[in-house]
């Protein structure tokens, strides 16, 4: 399918409905969530090798403006994500940007952003960034406590060699943690002190039911492990996951099972929460359950944007899900005792 009509299509099919207000405490670049469209040269090889998560490189984002033209931004950036950095050929990406370079720009208030890339320039990248931004969406249909993402539809150029060579693939931004702490009135907590029973315990179980629904086994609240933990005014701790693209729902070549788990396959289910008290746990499994219309409706506005197939893999796959949520008997076997004790 033509690019250009892919685009078009995610804009009215994605966020068919979604008005672009003025969002308190968000901002500009996520109050609009069209696809924005940019170009973005670096020397891949060089940043991909980089160690030094302390170092980063100079570059320029180029980005179209509401007026159809363009505008450019000076940025840093280096590469994260030590497995994609060995096993892909794009590197997610981190973008620092200085305050007065964003000022009076659709950047403005941003320092620093993720930039998720596909792992490999192929026929299913594209799908496979779709999935997984579908997670971060799921994720906020549940609670505010996540993060804010805005697709964007890059050209990427690898500046290694003497000609610019180029890739245009479907990408996302994701906000900076502090950011979202601002946004939800807390604080980023950094410290490994924090023990898995000190989280909020509807927020943990809430977090720990989604994980399982898109078969993510990559992540931990004891080495915060794919997550940021925000403390609230009410000196509440929150975890906010991020980095789906190992989970099952997103089901990418790449992924690798967790054998620690006994799993075969990225697709296998494994609840990896910890106890709870039954009422927190059959209070969530209702909430869940009456969510299911609204968890849908997300899935549906990415008709057009997905292959069909795709589409049909992750309906079935959730409702794989709700199977077991109003199957007594599942449920107690898939989650109440899988649950960890310690």
């Amino acid at each position: 399918m033509d690019r250009k009509l892919i685009i078009l299509m995610m804009a009215v099919h994605v966020f068919a409905g979604c008005a672009v207000a003025q969002k308190s405490g968000t901002p500009l670049l996520f109050q609009d969530e069209k696809p924005l469209t940019a170009r973005l040269s670096y020397a891949m090889s060089k940043i991909k090798e980089s160690e030094n998560d302390t170092v980063y490189f100079p570059s320029v984002l180029a980005y179209k403006n509401e007026k159809d033209g363009w505008d450019s931004l000076v940025i840093r950036l280096r590469a994260r994500g030590d497995f994609r950095r060995k096993h892909c050929f794009f590197s997610p990406l981190r973008l620092k940007i200085r305050k007065n370079d964003a000022k009076e720009t659709l950047f403005d208030g941003n320092k620093s952003l993720k930039l998720v890339v596909p792992c490999m320039y192929a026929k299913s990248s594209h799908d496979l960034i779709m999935k997984e931004y579908l997670c971060y969406q799921l994720y906020k249909a549940l609670t505010p406590y996540s993060f804010n993402t805005r697709l964007v539809d890059i050209t990427l150029g690898n500046a290694s060699g003497k000609q610019v060579k180029t890739y245009p693939v479907l990408a996302f931004f994701i906000e900076d943690d502090y950011l979202l702490a601002k946004r939800l009135n807390g604080k980023v907590i950094d410290s490994i002190n924090v023990r898995p029973y000190q989280f909020h315990d509807t927020s943990a179980i809430r977090h720990d039911f989604f994980e399982y629904m898109i078969a993510n086994t990559d992540w931990s609240t004891t080495f915060f492990h794919n997550m940021k933990i925000i403390q609230t005014e009410a000196k509440k701790f929150m975890a906010i996951p991020y980095d789906f693209d190992m989970a099952g729902l997103v089901n990418a070549p790449y992924a690798v099972a967790d054998q620690s788990l006994d799993l075969i396959s990225v697709r296998q289910r494994s609840y990896r929460g910890f106890c709870r008290k039954d009422s927190l746990t059959e209070f969530m499994r209702a909430e869940y359950i009456r969510l299911e219309p609204k968890l849908f409706e997300v899935i549906n506005r990415f008709e057009g944007s997905l292959d069909p197939k795709e589409l049909a893999g992750v309906r079935k796959y959730m409702e794989e899900f709700f199977t077991i949520l109003k199957d007594d008997r599942k449920f107690k076997q898939s989650i109440v005792q899988k649950c960890r004790k310690t």
